[in-house]
Order: C-alpha cells, then structure tokens, then sequence
C-alpha cells in the first residue's frame, strides 16, 4: 500500500494511524516524517511535540542516526518549541559533533560522505550546482563534517616542503664550505 498524501499535509491523527502500520506502506520515510513535523502547518506545536514523541517509541534509533544524516533537522525537530541563546546553540552543535564521531567510531565507518554533506547545499537560489551529488572533499562541497581530532593534511605538505628546502639548502652549505 501507499499513503498516497505527503506527510505534511497530514492530521494528527493520520500520523498516529501511519506511524503504528509503517511496515504496511512502500513508500513510508521516516526522514520525511521528521521533516514533515517541522513543516506540516496543520498542526500546532503541541500537536508537534505530540507526533514527535509518538515516533520516538517507534524510531528513536533512526532518529538518532539524523544527527549524521542530516544534523539541521536533527536540532530543529528535538527543539521544537523551546527557545535558546547563542550559547546553548552552540553546545547543541558541539554535542552533535561528539555524538556524530561517537556513531562514527561505534558504527566503523570511515568515510563522512552522508545525507546532507553528500550533496551540493549552498545557500543561493540561482546556483547550478544546488541538489548535485558530490565527492567527499571536493571543491564543490559546502560545509563538511570535522572533528577536533582530525589530522590537517595540509600542515604535513608545508612540513614535508619545509624539509625539502632545508636537505636543499644544507647540500649548498656543505658545497659551500667545501669548495672554500
């Protein structure tokens, strides 16, 4: 069966219905239902917390995995309806940050090519670029999940470079001095 509506056009208790028979719908996406809480304008806050909470029962392993996924929908949804400082976003983007190195690390996965960060996201309406699936560290990405711990290549390649101008530059003092 299919649910043939989108999810943010749906009632409350037209959630609660799709939510309790999920296995029963080909075209059920538990990412479109988290997003579709944040969207939906049929309902009211209340009612949104209410949803929220109701497919936590069921997919709160899922939503978890949305910190890696997509962390902006992620922070939206388990905020709803609180408000906060700059600083308390701040410690809600480092919490996630930890908790994406942690599933990261549990799950042994070694690349960071997911979801949100697998695609061309910038924030100008008129780019050609918007929607296209890309490579991880290609020029075209827009933001990249990094960690504290990460190694900065590109201090190894001044490294290596400074060492080479150095073994250079002491064969020509040995030269030097020896040709004196």
């Amino acid at each position: 069966m299919e649910i043939g509506k989108k999810f943010n056009q749906l009632t409350l208790e037209e959630y609660f219905l799709y939510i309790d028979n999920y296995k029963e719908y080909k075209d059920f996406n538990t990412l479109g239902l988290y997003r579709s809480i944040l969207e939906n304008e049929n309902l009211n806050i209340d009612e949104k917390i209410k949803v929220r909470e109701y497919s936590h029962k069921t997919f709160k392993k899922t939503f978890d995995f949305l910190q890696l996924k997509d962390p902006k929908t992620f922070v939206e949804v388990s905020t709803l309806g609180q408000e906060f400082t700059k600083g308390d976003e701040v410690k809600i983007w480092n919490d996630i940050r930890k908790n994406q190195q942690k599933i990261l690390a549990d799950k042994k996965i070694k690349h960071r090519n997911f979801g949100t960060y697998s695609k061309h996201n910038c924030p100008y309406e008129d780019c050609v670029w918007n929607g296209v699936m890309i490579r991880q560290g290609s020029k075209l990405s827009w933001g990249s999940m990094h960690f504290l711990s990460d190694k900065k290549n590109y201090h190894q390649k001044e490294k290596s470079e400074m060492r080479k101008s150095d073994r250079k530059s002491e064969k020509q003092i040995v030269n030097k001095e020896l040709n004196i």
